[in-house]
C-alpha cells in the first residue's frame, strides 16, 4: 500500500499531501499537523495532480487530516506577506493581472474540483478544525462523516477575501442560500450537532469512532458495481444542477440503457464497444 510511483513525491512532500493506495480505495492525508494542516498553493498542486494521476481502478478516495485537525485553511504566512518559498504569495495573484490572477486561481480550484467528478465517490473524514480552504476541501467531497468536535468555519470575508475554492456552489446546495450566506458573511462557527442538523455533514460520530465510520461507509460504498455508481452520481449531479423534469428523466432513460447494456454484456461474455 502506496502512493503510485507516477505521483511526484517531491510534490507531495512540499504540499504536506501523504497518499496510500490500497486497492479500490485510496487516502488522501494531509500531513502538516504542526501547523493544522495548513494549505499553501503546492497543496492545491498536489491535490490537482492526484486526481490527474490517480488510477482509474481506484473507487473511493478518503480526505482526512493528521493531527488535531482537518485543516486550519489557508497558512497564515500568505496573509501575512513572508515569502515561503517556492510558494507564489497572495501579492502574485494581484500582480498578474485580472486574466492572469484569475487563471492562476483557476489552477488552484482544480486541486478540489476532481473530488466532485462522478467517476468516483469521495469522503471527507473531518475532525477538529475544517476553516476556510479546509471547510471547501470538505464541501469538495461527495460525504462528508465528521467527529463531535468538528468546528466547519468560511473565514474568508473576516480576512476581506471571499471563498474562492469551489465551496460556495456544495455549501448553497447542502444548506439553501440563507443558512450558507450566514455561514459565509459572518464566519462563525457551526459545530457537529448543527452540522448534522442542518444537512451539511451525513455523520456526527464520537472522535474514537471517526475512523471506523469512514470504513464502514467507504464498504457499504464499495458494494454496488462501479458502474452504476458512476451513473448515478452523474444523475444526481445533474438534477442539483437545476435540471428540468424533462431533462432529468431524458438523462434516467439515457443512463439506464447504458447500465443494461453493461449487464447484458457481461451476462453473455458480449464486449461492449
Amino acid at each position: 500500500m502506496s502512493a503510485p510511483t507516477t505521483i511526484d513525491a517531491g510534490l507531495l512532500e512540499r504540499g504536506g499531501v501523504r497518499l496510500v493506495v490500497d486497492g479500490p480505495r485510496a487516502t488522501i492525508t494531509l500531513d502538516r499537523p504542526d501547523v493544522l494542516n495548513a494549505q499553501t498553493p503546492s497543496t492545491w498542486a498536489a491535490l490537482r495532480t492526484i486526481g490527474a494521476q490517480l488510477d482509474p481502478d481506484v473507487r473511493v478516495v478518503v480526505v482526512r487530516g493528521s493531527g488535531r485537525a482537518f485543516s486550519a485553511g489557508l497558512d497564515r504566512r500568505m496573509f501575512s506577506g513572508a515569502p515561503v518559498e517556492g510558494e507564489p504569495g497572495l501579492a502574485e495573484i494581484t500582480l498578474r493581472g485580472p486574466e492572469g490572477g484569475a487563471a492562476l486561481i483557476a489552477e488552484f480550484q482544480e486541486g478540489f474540483r476532481w473530488l466532485r467528478d462522478p467517476d468516483r465517490v469521495t469522503i471527507a473524514a473531518v475532525h477538529g478544525h475544517a476553516i476556510g480552504a479546509g471547510f471547501q476541501l470538505a464541501l469538495a467531497c461527495d460525504f462528508r462523516v465528521a467527529a463531535d468536535d468538528v468546528q466547519f468555519c468560511m473565514a474568508e470575508t473576516s480576512l476581506g477575501l471571499v471563498p474562492d475554492l469551489g465551496g460556495t456552489l456544495p455549501l448553497v446546495r447542502l444548506v439553501g442560500y440563507a443558512r450558507a450566506a450566514e455561514i459565509c458573511v459572518t464566519g462563525r462557527r457551526v459545530g457537529g450537532e448543527e452540522a448534522e442538523r442542518i444537512g451539511l455533514v451525513n455523520h456526527v460520530v464520537p472522535g474514537d469512532r471517526l475512523d471506523a465510520a469512514v470504513d464502514d461507509l467507504v464498504a457499504q460504498v464499495l458494494r454496488p458495481m462501479p458502474g452504476a455508481v458512476r451513473e448515478t452520481l452523474a444523475l444526481i449531479a445533474h438534477a442539483a444542477e437545476g435540471a428540468t423534469e424533462q431533462s432529468q428523466l431524458q438523462a434516467e432513460r439515457e443512463a439506464q440503457v447504458r447500465r443494461l447494456t453493461e449487464l447484458t454484456a457481461l451476462a453473455t461474455g458480449t464486449p461492449t464497444s
